[in-house]
């Protein structure tokens, strides 16, 4: 049996992921009259229809949604297959990242990679928005996940992000430095509606703490949280391993060896059809053994 025009498949690995002829037609350029078509085409092929057509939206039949993972997989290899042949030519590694692992850690050492091999050039991003990899131009991302996300997605732990309050030296010491973990109520908080500050003061004996009649902030990311602490404006709930030179200089302190567990962690994350692209697999090799000691401190 002859395949399918490749046009067709196209369109309906498009629709298939979006579940929107309008949100394929934009990603392939072409008119939601053409995609239609296409998938009219596709269907008189496999003599079933493969959409539902609903009033708001699309759904897959039995048939299309049998077919739709088979079909991306086929695209993602095909993907692969061009990516691994150009690996050689590209040596612009794409990377988007998390702020606080960007700021914090990456930016930083990045440059040892780069030593290492000064045929990459490497370019970072970062953000808060969910890239799409398999799909999208960034050949690597660094993201805070529950757990490894699947969908054709390999993911390498970097570091858990499990959390301790740190503060200046500065402000422990207008209350006469920090004795219990009480102690620590006596003083701003940053971020006070921050679910961490539960967790972790009731891990430590102190029940019952509330946000309610502290100044709100939610400055968010622990970069932020970190540079506030320092300059003395309040507690944070911050992950220890990656304030570990801000820690050593002194300009945070750590009160307590009390950490408690994260729902979540850092990862390393890329396609599974590009785990061997030259480029890819250097700087994941670099990064694990570059990060090892943050896991083995965890």
């Amino acid at each position: 049996m002859s395949l399918p025009p490749m046009t067709a498949l196209r369109a309906f690995e498009a629709v298939a992921r979006h579940l929107s002829f309008t949100r394929a037609a934009d990603e392939l350029g072409m008119t939601q009259a053409a995609v239609s078509y296409q998938i009219k085409v596709l269907e008189e092929r496999v003599g079933t229809p493969l959409f539902v057509r609903k009033a708001r939206r699309i759904e897959l039949t039995e048939t299309g949604a049998r077919l739709a993972p088979d079909i991306e997989q086929a695209f993602d290899l095909i993907r692969g297959a061009f990516a691994n042949a150009r690996g050689a030519l590209d040596n612009q590694l794409s990377i988007t990242a998390v702020p606080t692992l960007a700021v914090q850690w990456l930016a930083p050492n990045l440059g040892l990679f780069q030593l290492a091999h000064p045929d990459i050039a490497v370019r970072l991003d970062s953000g808060s928005t969910m890239v799409d990899l398999i799909h999208g131009d960034f050949d690597i991302g660094i993201r805070t996940l529950q757990g490894p996300p699947g969908n054709g997605l390999v993911a390498h732990l970097l570091v858990k992000a499990d959390f301790t309050p740190l503060l200046s030296p500065e402000l422990a010491q207008s209350i006469g430095g920090i004795k219990t973990p009480a102690d620590l109520l006596k003083l701003p908080i940053l971020d006070p509606q921050d679910d961490w500050l539960d967790t972790w003061f009731a891990a430590a004996g102190v029940p019952g703490y509330s946000a309610e009649g502290r100044p709100l902030s939610l400055l968010g990311w622990q970069s932020l949280l970190g540079s506030a602490a320092m300059a003395g404006r309040g507690v944070a709930m911050l992950t220890p391993i990656l304030f570990r030179d801000e820690i050593a200089s002194g300009r945070l302190i750590q009160p307590f060896t009390l950490l408690a567990p994260a729902d979540r962690a850092y990862y390393l994350v890329y396609p599974e059809s590009r785990r061997n692209v030259p480029k890819i697999r250097k700087f994941r090799d670099w990064i694990l053994e570059a990060t090892a000691y943050m896991r083995e401190a965890s």
